[in-house]
């Protein structure tokens, strides 16, 4: 008898989940984004920043992943957008079961785009599809121009890229050319954009990004 991996079974079982997400989803018109990143990167700064330039944020919802706390989903909903908090309790990434039984906590009926801010780290929620449409690389200049170098498969699973923290290169000396160089070597179909959420380099460049995607993807559905 074959062996078939444990991995392969949570996988499998994770992909026909993610599908089912994903179906439901697009039936309402909601364009989901998954961002990955390293604790500290600045994906909820990010989106903090971001938020501002959307006329209705009630249009947009977030679901945060923690390993503990809600600080993340409470910074979120400050800013007027309904968000939801996973604390996965030591688990380092998001699985799509997790994400299927949050949406009914999210007004559906209401959003056009939904936004899955995932656990920090750039190994482990690779493996995991979440239903997503399209999925974001967050990297900020201080991590080095080599972390695509170092975690290649991140960076090719990965549709955008977003530099942060652009701000200080200059004091850090990192080059955000390249990084961006190194990254395109790994994924040269990547989206980038270099952002800072203190100084609001390349925000509205970013939000204009998820702004015409979500209305792409509800035209699409209607």
């Amino acid at each position: 008898m074959p062996k078939i991996s444990l991995k392969s079974n949570v996988l499998s079982k994770n992909d026909h989940i993610a599908q089912e997400i994903r179906s439901q989803l697009h039936s309402l018109g909601i364009w989901t984004i998954n961002l990955i990143g390293s604790p500290g990167s600045g994906k909820t700064s990010l989106l903090e920043a971001v938020f501002s330039y959307f006329d209705d944020t009630g249009t947009c919802a977030v679901i945060e992943g923690d390993v503990k706390t809600d600080n993340d989903m409470q910074r979120i909903a400050a800013r007027g957008v309904p968000a939801v908090q996973i604390q996965t309790e030591g688990a380092c990434h998001l699985n799509a079961e997790q994400i299927k039984n949050k949406l009914s906590q999210l007004p559906l009926t209401e959003i056009n785009l939904l936004i899955i801010e995932n656990v920090g780290n750039l190994i482990c929620p690779v493996a995991f599809d979440l239903g997503e449409d399209s999925r974001a690389i967050i990297i900020s200049v201080p991590e080095g121009v080599d972390k695509p170098l170092k975690y290649p498969s991140a960076f090719a699973s990965a549709d955008v890229m977003v530099i942060t923290k652009i701000d200080l290169a200059p004091y850090v000396d990192v080059s955000p050319l390249e990084l961006k160089t190194n990254a395109l070597s790994i994924n040269p179909g990547l989206e980038v954009f270099c952002t800072s959420a203190k100084t609001g380099i390349g925000l509205e460049k970013f939000a204009n990004f998820l702004l015409h995607t979500r209305k792409k993807s509800t035209q699409q559905n209607e």
